[in-house]
């Protein structure tokens, strides 16, 4: 049976689900104006999350800073983030999806997978059921969606991003020559800005040309395990599943690419506790706790190292996780190689236990839990963003990534999501 999988994607999710709730209240439609979600104007603070297609025009980047925003766009309507709109409206999303499919796997709050394998007597044209799909949602809920159609995750996922908004776009096999090597490298999915560098510097410029590349001459390049990856995607070779349900994460790991070398212990620990925050956040929002601590290091020559230390006992506290780590960081770099990149990781996952008890408790920790808890609950009302560390602050992550962390908290699963 050949397989079938859609791509669901919401147009600009956040500036979309704002304007649908201004829409419904008489008011103007963000998206028909240079609009973005982020930050605050007065203060011109924080960072683009969303922006309209006007926004886009006058050069507005999602993950640029506000001020930088405004300088590009001093018309620019800024709305303020509303994560709890926005999970009401990724359920209802969500919610139109599974009516069509039998399997659907949310991989973010404004996109999803559907496995429509098998479904070819109930729903013959996939286009029009793709199109079913996508008009129900702008009908029903007010937004818009881009629906990619292909055999695999992969393909799909690089067909929903081709023309927006509101459209509906195919990438089978048959395709890949006309539709997807003439793309520039760098649109290949999950090829960032360095690696396309390293390949353009090779003449490797197109996704076509890393497809007809010899295997061997583009692990050279970028590293064995990587180069494997990058050449199957280029080849539209992918075969990983549709998940009906969200596993158990086997490990929570975040990493960022800095916008600067790290080049002294003080910058590399702030990165660190960026990082210690935003995996242990994730661990707590799971009740879980993690019995093991890996840090990675890249330096700016593109080579990994990582170290790892087993816990005496199972933690979720920011302070303990980020000491642990700072101790394989201080363990692991030399003090002379600059850094590109540094990544935690949590595993050893324990979901059941419980602390142990005791008649002197440990007043320290005590506090470090009343802080995590007082931290994850104005995460949880305001976003991911509205609270940081104070040692993060200065923490040279490049904007993109800063605006992951308030926006890509997903958990790492072993399948490779």
């Amino acid at each position: 049976m050949t397989r079938l999988v859609f791509h669901v994607d919401v147009n600009s999710a956040y500036l979309s689900w704002e304007s649908a709730r201004r829409v419904k209240n008489g008011e103007s439609d963000l998206r028909l104006i240079p609009a973005a979600i982020g930050g605050d104007r007065e203060k011109r603070t924080g960072v683009i999350l969303a922006k309209s297609i006007p926004a886009r025009k006058c050069g507005v980047k999602t993950g640029e800073p506000v001020a930088m925003a405004l300088r590009k766009c001093p018309e620019l309507v800024l709305a303020r983030p509303d994560f709890r709109l926005y999970e009401k409206k990724s359920k209802a999303f969500m919610a139109v999806c599974r009516e069509y499919a039998p399997v659907a796997e949310q991989v973010s709050i404004d996109e999803c997978f559907l496995d429509m394998s098998g479904t070819e007597r109930i729903y013959p044209d996939p286009i029009a059921i793709a199109a079913a799909i996508k008009d129900t949602i702008r009908d029903t809920l007010g937004f818009t969606v881009n629906v990619g159609i292909s055999t695999n995750k992969l393909l799909a996922k690089m067909a929903s991003d081709f023309e927006k908004p509101d459209k509906i776009h195919t990438l089978f096999p048959e395709e890949i020559p006309k539709k997807l090597w003439p793309l520039p490298v760098g649109d290949l999915f999950t090829v960032g800005a360095a690696t396309a560098a390293k390949l353009e510097a090779y003449g490797i410029n197109t996704i076509g040309a890393l497809a007809a590349a010899e295997l061997s001459h583009v692990q050279t390049i970028i590293g064995r395990k990587w180069g494997q990856q990058l050449h199957d995607f280029a080849n539209g070779i992918d075969d990983s599943p549709v998940l009906a349900e969200e596993e158990d994460a086997k490990g929570y790991s975040n990493s960022t690419t800095l916008e600067k070398d790290v080049t002294t212990a003080e910058e590399g620990h702030r990165v660190l506790l960026a990082l210690a925050d935003s995996v242990s956040s994730r661990l707590r929002a799971d009740g879980a706790k993690a019995r093991c601590v890996s840090v990675t290091i890249r330096s700016n020559d593109f080579k990994n190292r990582s170290h790892q230390r087993k816990l005496k006992e199972a933690t979720d506290v920011t302070k303990e996780i980020f000491e642990v780590s700072k101790q394989l960081f201080d363990e692991l770099w030399d003090r002379e190689t600059p850094l590109r990149l540094l990544g935690v990781a949590l595993t050893d996952i324990d979901r059941f236990s419980m602390s142990q008890m005791t008649f002197f408790p440990d007043a320290e920790k005590e506090k470090q839990r009343r802080i995590d808890r007082a931290a994850d609950d104005i995460r949880s009302r305001f976003g991911t963003g509205a609270i940081l560390r104070g040692g993060i602050y200065g923490a040279n992550v490049g904007k993109k990534h800063k605006a992951q962390f308030e926006l890509n908290n997903t958990k790492e699963k072993e399948h490779g999501k």
